[in-house]
């Protein structure tokens, strides 16, 4: 039994061997630029929420089963708490998208608020240069980004279930193949929107800018 494990070892150590030039020296896929885009695109709506701050998913995933009675709603109470839920979301995503960040003389992480005269900063314990804070200064961009911000945290709802059977509790055939192909389409074109338009802005909830 012995012998017959160390000519199987050995087997094994041959094949290995032999396929491993054939791997390392098989031909890479080169994929064209249109592929890149829409692999990208499509990767980005799996992930929708990393659109959104951070905060307002959170907070939305945590208090969508608890307002909602885990989707049942049996009172009028859970259907206007709920409809409260989505709408203080959306106002968190809008406002929130004109948020910007930058790094004081000591590295320190502070937040503004885009204004039509540049970044005005909340704590007001760093006051910016004015030709620095004219470059957060508020464009038209960023209320595109804002509304978009809305619609895609609107897709990232519908795919919730708490959610879905809060306010559709029946749905029809057809309204529930709208429930799953609308927030899927809206999310396709959300994220196309964000690869042509990407927002250079690192507000409250958002990545951080290494600069």
């Amino acid at each position: 039994m012995e012998v017959k494990a160390q000519t199987n070892e050995e087997i094994h150590a041959m094949i290995e061997q032999q396929i491993q030039p054939l791997l390392e020296h098989s031909p890479k896929i080169i994929k064209t630029p249109l592929q890149r885009f829409i692999r990208k695109i499509f990767k980005g709506t799996a992930h929708l929420s990393n659109l959104l701050p951070t905060g307002t998913v959170l907070g939305f995933q945590m208090l969508s089963p608890v307002l909602t009675n885990k989707g049942q709603c049996l009172s009028s109470t859970n259907h206007s708490l709920t409809i409260a839920l989505l709408a203080a979301c959306c106002v968190s995503c809008f406002i929130l998208s004109f948020t910007d960040s930058f790094r004081d003389a000591k590295g320190k992480v502070r937040y503004g608020m885009a204004t039509s005269g540049g970044l005005w900063v909340i704590d007001g314990s760093v006051t910016l240069p004015p030709d620095v804070r004219a470059g957060y200064r508020l464009k038209f961009i960023d209320f595109v980004h804002a509304l978009v911000s809305i619609v895609v945290f609107a897709a990232v709802a519908l795919f919730d279930q708490n959610i879905v059977n809060c306010l559709c509790p029946a749905p029809s055939e057809e309204t529930k193949k709208l429930l799953v192909t609308v927030p899927l389409w809206t999310g396709v074109v959300c994220c196309l929107f964000f690869v042509l338009f990407p927002s250079k802005r690192h507000g409250i909830g958002f990545p951080l800018s290494r600069d």
